[in-house]
């Protein structure tokens, strides 16, 4: 055993664990493509004020953070909407509106690994920029959902749940709370799934008692599932902003519902998300049996785009981590495929067959085929094993036989049949076959 082993939370991806990070991958990057997303990508290493001006200074403690040798103070990529934020803010006046992009990166967080969580981790993060209306989260949850669902799981398996910092600032506002104290019970109602009623109590030491009957009214707007109970709920402190945001709201489920998506999405107002820079919808995935963290989260950030030197812009996203995904596929017994098997084998006779063989070899790869041969000289009985074991669908014979006879025999490794092709057409013959198939 090695003296050296991976860091704590940092992951080794031998071929297998990387087939099936491929595959998930490939996934992602495939329906992102299909909603008419682009794909970009950023530095791995950014300033670090990038991320203290959209967290504040409490973030450092949750990063790998250093000094270069130029003296910088610099921090591995924790996650990407600052980058993107940055990337689109330096470019908006240029870039064609809406602005769909979307990434497939790894970002590094100094916590401690757990089920779900590591310190090393990849992300596929999506995002629309320019798009001040419902409209853009109707793309990202449909994007969300349909994502998801493309590794074969249902309504059954994961749902997307749906709430509203507007609408809670708008709830807050209403019950007498400024701007400050509304953001501070948004900050406990976060914590509040975990860690219960003692949230509140601890938010009313620092900020003060609530005003009469507030505790129990935000404990209702908590527990509100569907949005028949919201309109409920808000029917008598009803005012513009209110009914506009509710307007917003039966947009949004419409849109979702005529795409086929309704019963992927829940109504649920226990849905805060803690980080102040959302401004209005926000959502998370999780898995039905509520046994894994979230699978993704996201929602909108309208200022965050002008708070990192950019323009003004209204901006939405969402991010899938692969560590709770994968956990997600495994508890649900959805493996990745199996790895690509090899298309053809080519069987050599010995040294003097080799040569004939290689560029055989070499032109059916140029053509995209799996092609794999022994490297050294090798028992003719043992190679037809090699080939079994590698899936091979042809294989190729180079004999002293067959060569001395200007042809090349080509063996069907699925029906067993065989047939003789001139040495010339053998890379052509066997590309025919395996296009065939």
């Amino acid at each position: 055993m090695s003296q050296f082993q991976s860091l704590p939370g940092f992951r080794e991806f031998y071929p297998d664990a990387l087939e099936r990070r491929k595959f998930i991958f490939g996934r992602w990057r495939r329906m992102a493509e299909a909603f008419g997303f682009r794909e970009y990508d950023g530095p791995v290493l950014e300033p670090l004020e990038l991320y203290r001006r959209k967290s504040g200074d409490e973030i450092e403690a949750q990063l790998f953070s250093f000094t270069d040798k130029g003296g910088r103070e610099v921090a591995l990529r924790p996650e990407m909407t600052p980058t993107v934020c940055r990337l689109v803010g330096a470019k908006a006046n240029a870039l064609k509106r809406p602005i769909k992009w979307f990434s497939i990166a790894e970002f590094y967080r100094y916590e401690r690994a757990q089920r779900g969580r590591e310190r090393a981790f990849y992300q596929f993060n999506a995002d629309i920029f320019g798009e001040a209306g419902p409209e853009a989260e109707i793309e990202l949850i449909a994007l969300l959902a349909q994502t998801i669902a493309s590794f074969g799981l249902s309504p059954e398996d994961f749902l997307v749940r749906l709430s509203d910092r507007t609408l809670w600032l708008h709830f807050l506002a209403a019950l007498g709370l400024d701007e400050a104290r509304a953001r501070g019970v948004l900050s406990a109602a976060d914590k509040f799934e975990k860690a219960g009623e003692a949230v509140f109590d601890a938010f009313e030491k620092e900020h003060g008692a609530l005003p009469a009957g507030a505790r129990e009214r935000i404990l209702a707007f908590l527990n509100i599932r569907g949005l028949g109970a919201l309109e409920a709920a808000l029917a008598g402190r009803m005012n513009d902003a209110i009914a506009a945001r509710l307007a917003d709201w039966k947009k949004l489920l419409g849109g979702l519902g005529a795409m086929g998506l309704g019963d992927f999405v829940s109504v649920d107002l226990g849905v805060v998300r803690g980080l102040a820079y959302y401004t209005g919808f926000v959502f998370e995935a999780f898995d039905r049996k509520g046994e894994l963290r979230a699978i993704a989260g996201g929602g909108r950030y309208d200022d965050l785009v002008g708070k990192l030197g950019g323009p003004a812009l209204p901006a939405a996203g969402f991010a899938i981590g692969d560590v709770t995904m994968g956990l997600l596929l495994d508890q649900r017994g959805k493996p990745p495929p199996p790895a690509p098997a090899c298309d053809a084998y080519a069987v050599i006779g010995g040294e003097a067959e080799r040569a004939a063989a290689l560029g055989d070899i070499r032109r059916l790869r140029e053509a995209g085929f799996r092609v794999e041969y022994p490297l050294r000289e090798t028992p003719f009985g043992k190679q037809f094993r090699l080939a079994s074991e590698a899936g091979a669908r042809l294989a190729l014979i180079y004999g002293a036989d067959e060569l001395a006879r200007g042809v090349v025999k080509l063996r069907d490794m699925t029906a067993r049949g065989e047939r003789e092709v001139p040495r010339e057409q053998a890379a052509g013959s066997a590309a025919e076959f395996l296009s065939a198939k």
